[in-house]
């Protein structure tokens, strides 16, 4: 069964995040919510077709449910590398139609492919053919010049023509000239009305939310208006907040995982990776934002970013760090 079928479909998703959600990162965010979608980093279509695969799309089977998003703008090759990522065992592909960076524009992908909604249904029925698994899309509400209006109505009508299974929307505009991938996460102005109305005339289909969202509580509010919620960098910066999600969003009444069982099993799976030739910090720097405003949180960032980084760190630095949380 597809994870957008029956009621457990993905009304929660940590996002995409580039150099941020690799396989660890979603490991230690599956410890704090065991029923939100996980993604990868974007991953280029070519460097899972060509490149080291075991390095950019293993993961470990606790993350499921976990999809893979892909950039690119060639149909087969995007079909060929979705192939890949459902023999690797993912719940979903994403199409990246959003990302503003300058590698994406490079390449005339990402949110370049906003203006070319009829290449976007290509992909998507190309990438649909070859795969049992969700295909989906996250995209922006347009870029540049564009009229969010008829823009993103144009995008959604190719994707569901081409039989998309979702659709998760940034709710900014991404300027693709004038201001930096940095810039385009904050400057453009949020519309969430843009979405919410989207929504209101594709009643059967599934269309997420993203941006701006800071917190559980205002997830719980898109709710009320579109299907799913999706947040990214207010998870990364303080990861405790994910400790809410199963029970506000999931109704799920079992109580989180203990703060000492969360270190503990982080510390088995660092240890390891450090044994299989990784470094702790290449686990430790996802968690530096856990304590985010408790007591002793301040010494427990100061040891993650310092001694955590060093060659022959192991787990003890952070058990270490922990025994300073109050």
């Amino acid at each position: 069964m597809s994870i957008y079928d029956g009621a457990e479909k993905p009304k929660f998703a940590i996002a995409p995040m580039l150099d941020w959600t690799d396989r660890h990162c979603r490991y230690f965010h599956r410890l704090l919510t065991k029923h939100s979608l996980l993604y990868t980093e974007m991953v280029v279509a070519d460097a899972a077709i060509f490149g080291d695969r075991e390095r950019l799309l293993k993961f470990d089977a606790c993350e499921h449910p976990v999809a893979l998003q892909l950039g690119g703008s060639l149909p087969d090759k995007l079909a060929e590398a979705s192939k890949i990522g459902e023999d690797f065992g993912y719940d979903e592909i994403n199409l990246n139609v959003g990302c503003p960076s300058d590698r994406v524009q490079s390449g005339a992908f990402g949110a370049c492919l906003m203006v070319q909604p009829d290449l976007v249904g290509n992909i998507v029925e190309k990438m649909k053919s070859g795969v049992s698994i969700p295909v989906t899309v996250k995209c922006r509400i347009g870029v540049d010049e564009q009229d969010v209006l008829p823009a993103l109505d144009d995008l959604s009508k190719a994707v569901w023509q081409s039989g998309a299974d979702a659709l998760w929307v940034h709710a900014r505009k991404a300027w693709l000239k004038g201001l930096s991938p940095k810039e385009n996460r904050d400057v453009p102005p949020l519309d969430y009305q843009r979405v919410y109305d989207l929504k209101r005339e594709n009643q059967s289909h599934f269309i997420g939310i993203n941006g701006g969202i800071q917190s559980i509580d205002e997830a719980v509010g898109h709710l009320n208006h579109v299907d799913g919620a999706m947040l990214g960098r207010s998870i990364y910066h303080n990861p405790s907040i994910l400790c809410e999600v199963d029970n506000k969003i999931y109704h799920d009444d079992r109580a989180p995982l203990a703060e000492s069982s969360i270190i503990e099993a982080m510390c088995e799976y660092a240890d390891r990776h450090i044994k299989g030739g990784g470094r702790l910090s290449h686990v430790t720097r996802h968690m530096i934002g856990l304590f985010s405003g408790r007591k002793g949180a301040k010494k427990w960032r100061q040891i993650l970013s310092t001694e955590a980084t060093g060659q022959d760190a192991n787990s003890s630095i952070l058990r270490k760090a922990f025994s300073y949380i109050e």
